[in-house]
């Protein structure tokens, strides 16, 4: 799950990396299971409805085969692609987030636009660890990432590395080495 080095500005090192939480492929692992135990089923009853019709008897579990694939896709392949493929960056100077397999969306936000680090947790999200970690931006709107692990610490350590990221700025408009300041 590294993010490319050759994508990184020189002087930038990755803090840490993240994916969305687990939780998020509870529903798909419903409906795999869902899918296998209810379409297995309709197959091996399907015959015995329409004994006396081979034609429906053979079109029907055709129909439900495909109908399994097609839910296949759409509920379990496809929102466990989107868990795989989301990645959460955070650098020493700015903050990264990419989604897609295929057509790729990415978003980043330099540290030193951050205003503002906040977090919601909901109930669900209290007692499975993760929550909604909002960034308000001195120019932009808003990057808000949903379902982070452990957002209480990751909204700390945003918070940190921000510091740290104008600390470094300061030093560098000052002209003073990073030794030479205490």
């Amino acid at each position: 799950m590294t993010y490319p080095e050759k994508l990184l500005a020189d002087g930038e090192d990755i803090e840490f990396e993240l994916r969305p939480h687990w939780r998020a492929l509870i529903p798909p692992l419903v409906w795999l299971f869902g899918l296998i135990v209810g379409g297995f089923f309709l197959l091996a009853k399907w015959g015995s409805w329409f004994a006396g019709n081979d034609t429906v008897s053979t079109w029907g579990r055709w129909i439900i085969g495909l109908a399994m694939i097609i839910l296949l896709v759409s509920f379990t392949a496809r929102p466990f692609a989107y868990w795989w493929t989301t990645d959460y960056v955070f650098t020493s100077r700015r903050i990264i987030v990419r989604t897609g397999l295929v057509a790729r969306k990415g978003r980043d936000m330099p540290l030193s636009k951050v205003n503002n680090v906040s977090f919601d947790i909901s109930f669900w999200g209290r007692l499975m660890n993760y929550g909604v970690l909002t960034i308000d931006s001195a120019s932009d709107e808003a990057l808000v990432i949903a379902d982070v692990p452990d957002v209480e610490t990751i909204q700390r350590e945003v918070q940190r590395m921000h510091e740290d990221d104008d600390l470094r700025r300061r030093r560098q408009t000052t002209g003073v080495a990073p030794e030479d300041d205490v």
